[in-house]
């Protein structure tokens, strides 16, 4: 979209159409490998998570080439952006995404993501680039776009120039409050006092220090999209004062004169962009070079997937509050992730092993932590404790920022899929018995009534089939295939 439209709203040539296409091929096939560098520290084979980085790095080079590209591609058109809103999102935009470019190679450097994954950091980080980059990019296109479509002139200039600024102030006060939440997470999670104890060992003690925080990222996002509902009047307003052009004639320069052995143009990279075909082909095998280099070697040698005795599949009562776990959202806000830092065990328990999600499809070692990592979570509470945090989160954590689902005490279980989910688990490698999914309801209700009774002890009346007991059997099961011996 950049290298088409900023060429026409500039009036300018690209800059340097070798450089473009360097800036192509190159990031298509470099930024495949660079994914596992979201998972740096995990449970991840070394080697994988070593082949992210290295590409992590590499990808600065052309992206920031890209950047440059298109930055260069505005000289001469200075001049123009101080009154053409749709220059000024231009530049926003290529701005933004020459900074979230060069961030996202640091932060693939093992010593900072030790410090910023998991944290508010990555979420200034993403933000920056969807908000800057995607989002100024689409304004500055529409804007572009629209009026030529139906014919007309914007109907206000000034009503963009309000969008530009009002965007652009959004930004800054969605993403500056989240880096500096990021920053206070990654150190106040890893401080240690004097006597070498955690410093902060309750982690809500981190989290009511990012309230102020998350307010003034509210105060951007409200900025952002008052921006966005502008745009949208005036570009409806636009649209009532032209007509839509269904189609028009389409307009090509002259040609060049052949010439024998050489290209109609003057560069060979015309012939495959003239031929969408291969192009698309040629990307693919581009894009899945990455992928199959870092796969195929887990698929083909079963070694690669390591295995731990004491790890068992779920219970069906367990893997339906799996699914509840995973269609509450509880994912999003909670990791199962520990990773093997001492700020984290001495929090957590156990750093978290690849062989003990052997049986987790799909895995949910999530990617933020608004919330405490759970993947210990088993047994370290009663069944109670997360009664009570589910119907009131506060009421075991005063300050809690987590919302309430008292639904899960209402909403019964739906078994009608039981059966079939551990039939496909079965065909995917976890071992669950022969037969047992036609016994798996009645094993979930035994499991169930049990939760129910434990409940009952401390006062608390609940239906087995509700939602909220299953969830429960989920969460007491975390963690605990492996029991760690404590030395003497």
């Amino acid at each position: 979209l950049m290298y088409y439209f900023l060429p026409k709203a500039a009036n300018r040539p690209v800059y340097s159409y070798r450089l473009s296409i360097i800036h192509f091929w190159s990031l298509i096939f470099i930024y495949i490998w660079a994914g596992p560098h979201h998972l740096l520290y995990t449970a991840l084979p070394d080697w994988a998570q070593s082949l992210g980085v290295v590409f992590s790095v590499m990808l600065l080079a052309p992206s920031w080439g890209g950047m440059i590209n298109g930055l260069l591609t505005l000289r001469g058109a200075w001049d123009k952006v101080r009154v053409d809103p749709v220059l000024k999102f231009f530049v926003v935009a290529i701005t933004a995404y020459g900074m979230a470019t060069f961030e996202g190679p640091m932060l693939s450097l093992k010593n900072v993501n030790a410090i910023a994954h998991f944290t508010d950091w990555i979420v200034a980080h993403v933000h920056v680039g969807a908000l800057g980059w995607n989002g100024f990019l689409t304004f500055a296109v529409l804007y572009w776009l629209w009026p030529r479509l139906y014919k007309t002139q914007l109907h206000s200039t000034k009503l963009a120039n309000t969008h530009f600024w009002l965007g652009t102030l959004g930004i800054l006060f969605y993403a500056i409050p989240m880096y500096w939440a990021g920053f206070t997470q990654g150190l106040m999670w890893k401080q240690f006092s004097a006597d070498g104890m955690l410093q902060y060992p309750n982690f809500l003690e981190t989290v009511l220090n990012l309230v102020p925080m998350y307010y003034l990222r509210g105060v951007g996002g409200l900025l952002y999209l008052s921006g966005v509902f502008l745009m949208v009047y005036n570009l409806y307003k636009t649209a009532k004062s032209g007509a839509l052009v269904p189609d028009e004639k389409a307009e090509a320069a002259p040609l060049m004169p052949a010439t024998v052995g050489a290209h109609h143009d003057g560069h060979w990279h015309r012939w495959i962009e003239r031929r969408p075909v291969q192009m698309s082909i040629w990307a693919t095998v581009a894009i899945l070079i990455g992928g199959a280099v870092e796969m195929i070697p887990t698929f083909l040698i079963e070694s690669n997937v390591p295995t731990i005795a004491s790890v068992k599949p779920y219970t069906s009562l367990e893997l339906e509050g799996r699914d509840i776990y995973i269609k509450e959202g509880c994912v999003n806000c909670h990791t199962q992730m520990v990773r093997p830092f001492r700020s984290e065990t001495e929090r957590y328990g156990e750093y978290s092993k690849a062989g003990e999600f052997v049986y987790d499809r799909p895995f949910l070692w999530g990617s933020k932590r608004t919330g405490p990592d759970l993947h210990r979570v088993g047994g370290k509470y009663p069944d109670s404790w997360h009664y009570h945090h589910m119907i009131d989160p506060t009421s075991m954590s005063p300050g809690s920022i987590m919302p309430v689902y008292p639904w899960l005490v209402e909403n019964e279980m739906d078994f009608a899929d039981t059966e079939a989910k551990i039939a496909a688990l079965r065909k995917l490698g976890t071992p669950y018995e022969e037969g047992y999914e036609k016994v798996a309801i009645d094993d979930a209700m035994k499991q169930a009534v049990g939760i129910k009774n434990n409940l009952a002890k401390e006062g608390i009346e609940v239906a087995p089939n509700a939602e909220i007991v299953a969830l429960i059997a989920y969460l007491q099961r975390l963690g605990t295939d492996i029991k760690v011996q404590e030395t003497k």
